[in-house]
């Protein structure tokens, strides 16, 4: 996990009538003021108290606030989400109040939290805000954020978020064009970027539960009543080439896969039956299996070439649960693998803009991107057949 540390206040640097004020970390004992503030700012989409708190405890975020001098009272605050293990940051939520408007505090809030994102080491900071929110889109277009998309009825209104993204660090935008979709059980990533690389080449494909159940279905290792399995290099490459996909299986350790945490002997016997089966498919359809790690050299190439590659990484690297997880390889912008990680953490606040197109740094996304004591390296290359 990200582990962020207290600065020293600081002085509000906007306009030359801006009310005397600092900008410091918020504490827990501002909970009371952050929702005053929160209920007087906004007329929907609040940040609810309790979201506040586990924000306020979260090491993966960052609440500032905007004081008097003195311990005034707090008339704007401004939240920054880290990913772990990525190279971006996310503005959250940013509020004025209304009284405090047009003076420059929206700015210098902007300001330091582009600095706290710097100093973590981000390449860019994201944001969504509502279509119609005209002096809100006015300041970040002045921040030099560029408009990256749209997300439709984004906001509990129906409303619509444009998305604007500023790169701190290099000149490579941390966009991609490959579809993004996010998971929608707890056990079917696999599946999820199996999509999201055959929408990469089937523009005209649609993407919904159905069709991710169906391929979780057809690339399982198992289903029984202790619950539903997940997806192993085999199983996904069958499914990808039976859609029309070329697959290339890339896996370091020989035998059945995943059975470390099993401890039914009955469903370890079924899940070896189950991956055998995929093993003699893949033969049967000629898919290439190298019998070896794959290199982040291999990876680069291969994303070089077109193709996408459904990766496995640790999900205690990710989100602190010790469970396989995959995402999708899509992009290299020169020092970064660019994913989709199809597993968005509402709890968290986050939202498709924490997981699509997210640059992970060379040497990061190498350690992550291995899983159990064996350290096992997983991947099935895609791209046009």
């Amino acid at each position: 996990m990200l582990q962020t540390v207290a600065h020293s206040s600081s002085p509000v640097a906007g306009r030359p009538n801006a009310p005397a004020a600092t900008i410091r970390r918020a504490r827990p004992d501002d909970l009371d003021a952050l929702e005053t503030l929160e209920e007087a700012t906004f007329d929907g989409d609040r940040i609810s108290r309790r979201s506040f708190r586990a924000l306020l405890a979260s090491k993966s975020a960052l609440v500032l606030v905007c004081e008097a001098p003195g311990g005034g009272p707090l008339f704007a605050y401004a939240t920054l989400l880290f990913r772990t293990g990525t190279a971006l940051a996310r503005l959250y939520s940013i509020a004025v109040s209304r009284e405090s408007s047009g003076q420059g505090i929206g700015r210098a809030l902007l300001m330091r939290i582009e600095h706290e994102a710097y100093e973590r080491e981000r390449i860019a900071v994201r944001l969504e805000v509502r279509a119609d929110n005209a002096p809100a889109i006015a300041l970040y277009k002045g921040a030099g954020y560029r408009f990256i998309g749209t997300y439709q009825d984004y906001y509990a209104d129906g409303a619509e978020a444009l998305r604007f993204e500023k790169t701190l660090h290099g000149d490579h935008p941390a966009e991609g064009t490959v579809p993004f979709y996010a998971q929608t059980t707890d056990f079917t990533c696999g599946p999820s970027c199996l999509m999201m690389a055959m929408a990469k080449e089937m523009p005209n494909l649609s993407l919904d539960p159905v069709l991710e159940i169906r391929l979780w279905r057809e690339s399982t290792t198992i289903f029984m009543m202790s619950g539903p399995g997940g997806c192993e290099p085999f199983g996904l490459a069958v499914a990808a080439h039976e859609f029309g996909l070329s697959a290339e299986i890339h896996v370091s350790a020989p035998g059945t896969l995943f059975l470390d945490g099993v401890r039914s002997a009955q469903k370890q016997g079924v899940m070896a039956l189950a991956q055998e089966d995929f093993r003699r498919r893949a033969e049967g359809y000629g898919i290439p299996v190298v019998s070896k790690a794959f290199t982040l050299r291999d990876l680069k190439s291969a994303i070089a070439a077109g193709k996408t590659a459904i990766v496995l990484i640790s999900g205690y690297q990710m989100f602190g649960k010790k469970v396989p997880h995959w995402v999708l390889a899509h992009g290299d912008d020169g020092r970064h693998i660019v994913i989709h990680d199809p597993w968005i953490a509402e709890e968290r606040g986050e939202s498709r803009a924490d997981a699509a197109n997210l640059p992970i740094p060379y040497a990061t996304f190498d350690r992550i991107a291995r899983f159990g004591k064996v350290g096992l390296r997983a991947a099935v290359f895609l791209g046009r057949r």
